[in-house]
């Protein structure tokens, strides 16, 4: 059995912020988790080089939509790296791989009479002489009257046509668009309406979805899924490999979500492994993603996958809420955004992904404040678990010139802790990853306030005996954090065992003492609080 973790592919057209990360990051914590249980993985995601975000950048710019992906490619991918995120192939769109697969897809879907040609009116810029791809076209949201894009609103989340926008503009130029006549495929999603049911039904009764999943699925299906348009005239992209249709791409909604297979494909063919032994029927696979990629991975991406008779649809779908910032909305527009780059330059990896996953969207959009950031780092990283970690080893260290006594572990501390594995992992199967890190946490303020009672200061001094015991305890408290931790604070956590001299990674109860601890290093710093305030005027001051 393979468990596929597929993360949402980022567009290339500008640099990733704290929003991204805060839907992106439950895949690596999955990917770790499962690793760590011997589990055969396979985490793929990648950056999203074709279409219209990047077209759009580079005209701005006066470059190429080549230079553009390759500048903020590498810089994903450094950003991933740094995060600690483990892909196991983090590729992109304009990749030949990805190219000749998603054309082999299409090509299947065509020949399983899925796919079919339609004359359609789109909207035509006169001025900028093109089709307007359904990002360039800008207008009211014929549902609720907010602000959209041709391709759907991000106000309530509806998929939309671009000539049912009202006051219809063009992206580029300002002008209103013309209507003209041209030729796409499409595919026939209301023949999947009763399987895509039943499909959903099935999540729901196995309750693998998050909510919001489910919600926005089922008014989807109650609305009728209709047949939509898979091909555009578009700038740049995947060419639709069919004579007459020169000049034309197949459209995003087929090509960036078959990026999950297609990179499924391009590893497997690395590693000559059959892509059935991969993707079948007994794969468990999870969807990361935000909120507003719900439709295409519940609806859009199981319909291509039935199309193509695949068995593996995904089974799990892990759905973010929004991340908001001091209480505001995110803006890439008005820079009102916490860019990765900059803060993995200023902070811990751990401490952005322990806030991340402490004060994650998973059910409701939840806010990230400076404020919030630094005093979780001191009072919870810092205060709890680095200080734990530190005290103990250095007064064994000192007290025992650095050999941890061999003594029998407390009895119940051992049974929590082995109820706590248990636990953490159902939890973060099922996808509640912030409730698992809780947990462990909840077993560190526990660890704390028993190193405080036993007083061990004072035990080697009156009752060598106790004394032992009670390190011994900390120690083996220490050594299961060691692993508990790796798929949230994989930094620390690998701090941790390298100090303690533990090489084995595994999700289970660490029995075994290490006879002596290595050099004892803090695991964080202090931050400042003068920073909230230094960091909080930066971002006012760079938004505009």
């Amino acid at each position: 059995m393979t468990i596929v973790i597929g993360g949402a592919w980022p567009y290339a057209n500008g640099s990733l912020h704290l929003g991204h990360v805060a839907a992106l990051l439950p895949g690596d914590i999955l990917a770790r988790y499962y690793r760590q249980k011997g589990e055969q993985v396979l985490y793929v995601s990648g950056s999203d080089c074709n279409g219209t975000p990047i077209s759009i950048r580079a005209a701005q710019e006066n470059t190429t939509t080549e230079a553009i992906a390759n500048h903020y490619h590498e810089e994903f991918t450094r950003c991933f790296h740094d995060l600690g995120f483990t892909y196991d192939l983090y590729t992109r769109t304009d990749a030949e791989h990805h190219h000749e697969s998603v054309k082999a897809l299409f090509l299947q879907l065509l020949a399983n009479n899925f796919l079919y040609k339609k004359k359609i009116e789109q909207a035509y810029c006169e001025t900028d002489k093109q089709f307007l791809p359904d990002r360039f076209v800008e207008g009211l949201c014929p549902n609720c009257g907010a602000k959209a894009r041709g391709d759907q609103c991000d106000n309530c989340s509806e998929i939309l046509d671009p000539l049912d926008l009202i006051d219809k503009r063009c992206k580029i130029c300002g002008n209103e668009p013309v209507i003209r006549e041209t030729e796409h495929f499409y595919f026939t999603f209301s023949q999947f309406q009763g399987r895509l049911e039943s499909y959903l039904a099935q999540a729901k009764a196995e309750k693998r979805w998050r909510d919001n999943a489910l919600g926005l699925t089922e008014r989807y299906l109650a609305e009728g899924v209709p047949d939509r348009a898979v091909t555009r005239d578009l700038p740049n992209g995947i060419d639709v490999p069919v004579p007459g249709f020169e000049g034309k791409k197949i459209y995003v909604w087929i090509e960036a979500v078959a990026g999950y297979l297609t990179a499924s494909l391009e590893w497997a063919k690395e590693h000559q492994i059959a892509i059935e032994d991969l993707w079948n029927e007994e794969t468990i696979s999870y969807y990361v993603h935000g909120k507003d990629n719900i439709p295409f991975h519940t609806v859009i991406w199981p319909a291509i996958l039935m199309g193509i008779g695949s068995k593996a649809l995904p089974t799990h779908i892990v759905s973010n809420e929004y991340l908001t910032l001091e209480k505001r909305k995110l803006s890439t527009s008005q820079n009102w955004a916490v860019w990765v780059p900059y803060i993995l330059s200023r902070y811990d990896a751990d401490s952005i992904r322990y806030f991340l996953t402490m004060n994650a969207p998973e059910n409701r959009d939840t806010d990230f404040s400076w404020r919030e950031f630094i005093y979780s780092h001191n009072g919870e990283l810092l205060g709890a678990y680095g200080n734990f970690v530190n005290r103990t080893l250095k007064f064994i260290e000192k007290s025992f010139a650095c050999q941890v006594p061999q003594a029998e572990v407390d009895s119940d501390i051992r049974k929590q802790t082995v109820q706590l594995f248990n636990e953490a992992g159902v939890l973060i199967e099922g996808g509640h990853f912030k409730q698992a890190l809780e947990s462990i946490f909840e077993y560190i303020r526990g660890a704390n306030r028993y190193f405080d009672e036993q007083q061990p200061w004072l035990q080697v001094k009156e009752n060598i005996e106790a004394g032992n015991r009670t390190l011994a305890t900390c120690v083996y408290i220490i050594a299961n954090l060691g692993q508990l931790l790796h798929p949230f604070l994989p930094f620390s956590a690998k701090k941790v065992r390298n100090m303690l001299g533990i090489n084995e990674m595994m999700w289970h109860e660490q029995v075994d003492l290490p006879k002596v601890i290595r050099e004892v290093t803090p695991l964080f710093e202090r931050l400042d609080i003068e920073r909230i305030d230094e960091e909080y005027q930066k971002l006012v001051r760079d938004s505009h």
